[in-house]
């Protein structure tokens, strides 16, 4: 594992959650692959995820995957989740704060791979990189209000409820509240 910290980015190429389940830094050549299990789920994740309607070709993701690896000022990093050598979904780090040590954490999968413990296995992996590599003190999840699975990831985890953030994501024609879960490094094991 290679792991750099500057103000700009933090690079890790792989992280280990267990046996099944790997994440990998989100690669260009990943693009097809990820529009086509988008394209395939479209159903299922369009509920929740926003960008799903405007995903409407191999050339949206692999805009969206270019500008991810370009974009230093946004401080991002995504990662493919592979389970069981299975691409499962996506989980990513968005608008690092260096200065104040905090990050949040984004995450979807594929229906097919829900029910499996994967994104709580591997939200608590990277919380351990974050607490204890990259000397983050806060970490936060949002979710929307109503989407109990993405949710109870964070409650189970131990992450503190703090409120709503009023009309915080545009779905389509109309802005949803979403929850805000935190945990900091004090209270991590």
């Amino acid at each position: 594992m290679l792991a750099i910290l500057n103000s700009k980015k933090m690079i890790v190429n792989e992280l280990i959650v267990s046996t099944s389940i790997t994440m990998k830094l989100l690669k260009i050549k990943d693009a097809s692959m990820i529009y086509h299990e988008i394209d395939q789920n479209r159903i299922y994740l369009r509920k929740w995820l926003p960008f799903v309607d405007s995903t409407r070709s191999v050339n949206d993701t692999l805009t969206f995957v270019k500008a991810i690896a370009e974009d230093v000022e946004h401080r991002q990093e995504i990662f493919t989740i592979w389970y069981q050598n299975e691409f499962a979904g996506l989980i990513g780090l968005k608008d690092f704060d260096f200065l104040n040590r905090k990050v949040e954490i984004g995450y979807w999968l594929i229906e097919k791979m829900t029910r499996k413990g994967i994104i709580t296995q591997s939200v608590e992996r990277i919380m351990t990189f974050l607490f204890e590599k990259m000397e983050i003190n806060r970490i936060q999840i949002k979710c929307g209000v109503g989407n109990s699975a993405s949710s109870a990831v964070p409650k189970r985890l131990g992450f503190e409820y703090e409120g709503i953030e009023r009309q915080g994501e545009r779905h389509r024609n109309k802005f949803i509240d979403l929850e805000i879960y935190s945990f900091l490094k004090e209270n991590w094991k």
